[in-house]
């Protein structure tokens, strides 16, 4: 890409869904696989009722979430041991390099606005399977 067209207004509606490394569907949104955006990512999450992520890290990127809808519980730390519910209206804040895992209890659909400081949509997801037995479910 030049410069002159990454310079370019983009506006995009969700639509098309790719498969995250985490385990979940996302809405295609803005990243550099779709605007050229040098330095952030923002998709749009839909969790179905008891789906869960993989435990999972983002190296050297935070993400900034917004809940739109539904409910959510959060495990984090280095051994996932801390917990945080989130629901609709809550704003979470996850530093670069903190593993998490997440899951929609139900029983509805939990929506969120996710947006972080890498620019592709999943370069910079490094999966922890060790972690995954630390989380009940």
């Amino acid at each position: 890409m030049t410069d002159k067209t990454a310079r370019i207004c983009r506006k995009l509606r969700p639509g098309a869904t790719y498969g995250g490394k985490q385990g979940f569907d996302y809405c295609e949104g803005i990243a550099r696989e779709t605007t050229g955006s040098q330095g952030i990512c923002m998709h749009l999450l839909n969790i179905p009722p008891g789906a869960r992520a993989k435990a999972h890290k983002h190296a050297t990127h935070e993400t900034a979430i917004y809940v739109l809808a539904g409910t959510t519980v959060m495990y984090w730390g280095e051994r996932l041991e801390h917990r945080m519910d989130a629901s609709a209206g809550d704003m979470v804040y996850i530093p670069a390099d903190m593993p998490h895992l997440p899951v929609n209890p139900g029983p509805g659909t939990a929506r969120a606005i996710i947006a972080r400081t890498d620019p592709h949509e999943q370069e910079s997801v490094v999966l922890l399977p060790d972690l995954e037995a630390l989380v009940p479910g």
